[in-house]
Parts: C-alpha cells; sequence; structure tokens
C-alpha cells in the first residue's frame, strides 16, 4: 500500500453506499461465509462485520464476548483458540440450512470478499482490556493482505468504539482508512476525528438530525448510518447528505439508492 487515508476524506465517498450489516443481516447468519455469500449473490457490493481476537491472538469474526447467542455454550469467546472456534457452529441458530456454518477466521473472510469483488468495513471489536493489542493484530494482517494495493477506494475501512483500537490500527496499518463509531454524535466530535485521523464518523441513525449531518459534511468527513431498516428513512438520510448505511434488511433497503 502507498496510498494515504488522508486521500480518501479530501474526496467524495468512494465506496458503496448500502452495507450488509454483519454480512448477513436478516437474511443469513451474521459474521459468518455464508451471510457474506448471501449478500454477495444479491448484488450487495459492501459488508460490515465485527472482528475480535481468539484465544490465540488469531482474528475471528465475531460480535459477541460471550458464548451463547449465536454459538451454542457457555463462557468467554477468548478462552477458546481459533481452531476450537471453527468447530463450532455459528449458523444453526439462525436456520437449520446453516447448521455446521463454523467461525470463521477474518484472513478467510477478507480472502473471499476480495476475490469476489466486495468492499468491507472492518469493525473492531475487542475484548474488555484488548483494545490495544486487537488493534495491532487485525492492522498488521489487514496492511499484509491488502499489500498489492494502491488504490484507497479498494482499501477496507477499520470501524470501532474504542480509540485505543483505532489508534493501534492506525500505528499498524496507517495507509487504511479509519472511521470512529459512536452511538450520539459527540460535542467534541470533530477533536476526535482529527485526534485519531479518521476520515469519516459512524453513529446510530436516530440520533442524527439533517443540521448535525450538514456540519458533519461540511467539516469534510464521510458519514454512515447504522442500522437502517427502513426503505423511507434511508432516503431522508441520504438527503441530509448522508453517504452509507448499514442495514439488516439490504433486501428492502438500497434496491433503488445506488
Amino acid at each position: 500500500m502507498s496510498v494515504s487515508a488522508n486521500v480518501v476524506s479530501a474526496a467524495r465517498w468512494p465506496y458503496p453506499r448500502i452495507l450488509a450489516h454483519r454480512g448477513g443481516g436478516v437474511l443469513a447468519p451474521e459474521n459468518t461465509l455464508a451471510g457474506m455469500r448471501e449478500a454477495h449473490a444479491r448484488g450487495i457490493r459492501g459488508v460490515e462485520f465485527d472482528v475480535m481476537l481468539a484465544a490465540d491472538d488469531v482474528p475471528i469474526l465475531m460480535h459477541d464476548t460471550q458464548l451463547g447467542r449465536t454459538v451454542p455454550g457457555h463462557g468467554d469467546v477468548g478462552a477458546l483458540d481459533s481452531e476450537e472456534l471453527s468447530r463450532m457452529d455459528a449458523g444453526a441458530w439462525f436456520h437449520p440450512r446453516f447448521e455446521g456454518e463454523p467461525v470463521p477466521r477474518m484472513e478467510d473472510v477478507v480472502q473471499w470478499l476480495r476475490e469476489h469483488d466486495v468492499w468491507m468495513n472492518i469493525e473492531i471489536k475487542p475484548r474488555a482490556g484488548h483494545d490495544v493489542d486487537t488493534g495491532q493484530v487485525v492492522g498488521q494482517m489487514v496492511r499484509e493482505l491488502f499489500a498489492d494495493t494502491s488504490d484507497p477506494a479498494r482499501l477496507p475501512l477499520f470501524s470501532s468504539f474504542s480509540a485505543k483500537a483505532l489508534a493501534a490500527a492506525r500505528n499498524a496499518a496507517p495507509d487504511v482508512p479509519r472511521g470512529l463509531l459512536v452511538e450520539g454524535v459527540p460535542a467534541d466530535w470533530l477533536a476526535r476525528l482529527q485526534a485519531l485521523g479518521c476520515v469519516s464518523l459512524h453513529c446510530r441513525h436516530d440520533m442524527l438530525d439533517a443540521a448535525l449531518a450538514r456540519c458533519i459534511k461540511e467539516a469534510g468527513y464521510g458519514l454512515m448510518c447504522y442500522t437502517v431498516n427502513d426503505p423511507d428513512r434511508a432516503r431522508e438520510l441520504f438527503s441530509w447528505g448522508v453517504d452509507a448505511i448499514c442495514t439488516d434488511r439490504y433486501d428492502i433497503v438500497g434496491v433503488d439508492l445506488y
């Protein structure tokens, strides 16, 4: 990689406008290759997914820090190594036809998405106390996986609620652009974005208004909203200048909004 993240911030949003939330939305099990395949099969050009570290420091796709919701069992995800997690069922909870779908490694998912020309927003989701090491490991791996990429629009975008994780990812992969995840937009949003060298702000759609969206855009930043599952709301947000939305219902949201 030889581009700077600042190249992206100065340009029009170069990424897809509609992202499949956790890859699968409501149509396939989240954070699995099955979810990515479903999104791709339906023509979605961008996905968002969560990454944390397994016990062996291998980045895997997972949202929850505890077993029990998408993967059966009890206890901490971080107590298991990536090989153990790969043998666990991350699909049966969603529908019997996905039974046996494994917890995937980030490396495998990134390679599959690249092969199928699907852009990715990688949310760094550290377990408690692992902000820095998660950002470092994920950043280094993405830097290596995209070493052959010079087009900034084809690089992934890191995002995280953790400023420490984003800073660590920046240090490990300075050319990969970053977005700060928040719920409501804080009063010091500009200072936070500047401190982390971010190109975008990602916020809850129901905690944004037109005036605030205009301020963020006029400051030169990309603006993404989550989780937008109503087509009329998506149109409203885009009319405010929002660049992209993350949705569970990519089957009905965004069909005419590309």
